[in-house]
């Protein structure tokens, strides 16, 4: 096994709690645990709560004007509008300088779709869109699949695998268990279902900023991975193709994640809580 560096560390003078010993345990023997700072307090949870109500209203009013001959240009400024009405912020425009107030992924394309005036929807597209609003300084970020018309069948099915493979990672995600379980488990349904994983992307802590640990593989790396402890605030949003997991980045964009062999890919993400019991969608 290998030893890791030590995150948990107790400030000079403090007792360490029932929680503090708990966390203490694992890491004496070798398990990666989280630092402290990535344990978030009640009023931060509360926070990242209510960027997540505005981040599913978001989503839930596209629901109803996502449609054939719209475009994700269109659905880039209904983003910008809603959350702009609601006191808040469109956490990826200008984030390492992405150009959109967030990301339309259609067809054949992972993640990091880029909205424009020219991609039109049209019957049998599926897109997804991802979105994350900071509100009063908290992060909530999620996704959703849209599928317009008459989708095919096996199309239709990646888009419900996809689902699955969501709420397979969630009762796979436990306290006191290691994340690397959340990738063995999403990676089996989907393999079942004759899909592949995305390996080149993951999920990832957030709440307080953008991006943080841990990061969240889909597929099984065969590795345990960091400790899953109560009061971890992160996302679950597996990445299943149709064909191969391989993927490229465009050139010309530096965005645009899309699949090797150009078969559709979906995808659903929520951000959770870690609880005593399991975890909480903060975006739901």
């Amino acid at each position: 096994m290998v030893r890791n560096k030590k995150n948990w560390i107790l400030p000079k003078g403090v007792e360490p709690t029932e929680f503090d010993l708990k966390v203490l345990s694992f890491q004496e023997k070798g398990h990666l645990v989280p630092p402290r700072s990535l344990i978030k307090t009640q009023e931060q949870i509360e926070g990242i709560r209510r960027a997540g109500e505005i981040n599913t209203g978001i989503l839930d009013m596209l629901e109803e004007k996502i449609c054939e001959g719209i475009t994700t240009e269109d659905i880039d400024r209904w983003v910008a509008e809603y959350t702009e009405k609601h006191g808040a912020i469109c956490a990826p425009l200008n984030y390492e300088g992405f150009p959109k107030h967030c990301c339309t992924s259609l067809n054949e394309v992972v993640c990091h779709g880029i909205p424009n005036e020219e991609e039109e929807l049209w019957d049998g597209d599926i897109i997804n869109v991802d979105v994350t609003t900071i509100k009063d300084g908290y992060f909530a970020d999620a996704s959703r699949m849209y599928m317009i018309g008459n989708v095919e069948p096996r199309t239709k099915r990646l888009v419900e695998c996809a689902k699955e493979c969501l709420e397979i990672g969630i009762e796979a995600a436990k306290p006191w268990h290691f994340v690397g379980e959340i990738g063995k488990a999403i990676e089996k349904h989907a393999n079942k279902n004759g899909f592949t994983v995305v390996r080149d992307l993951c999920g990832h802590g957030t709440g307080t900023c953008f991006h943080e640990d841990p990061e969240v593989d889909h597929y099984n790396t065969r590795k345990k991975g960091m400790l899953l402890v109560p009061g971890m605030v992160f996302t679950i949003e597996p990445m299943i193709n149709m064909g191969t997991w391989e993927v490229f980045c465009d050139e010309e964009d530096g965005w645009t994640v899309v699949t090797e062999d150009e078969l559709p890919s979906a995808q659903w993400e929520h951000t959770f809580v870690m609880t005593e019991d399991g975890l909480e969608i903060l975006t739901h």
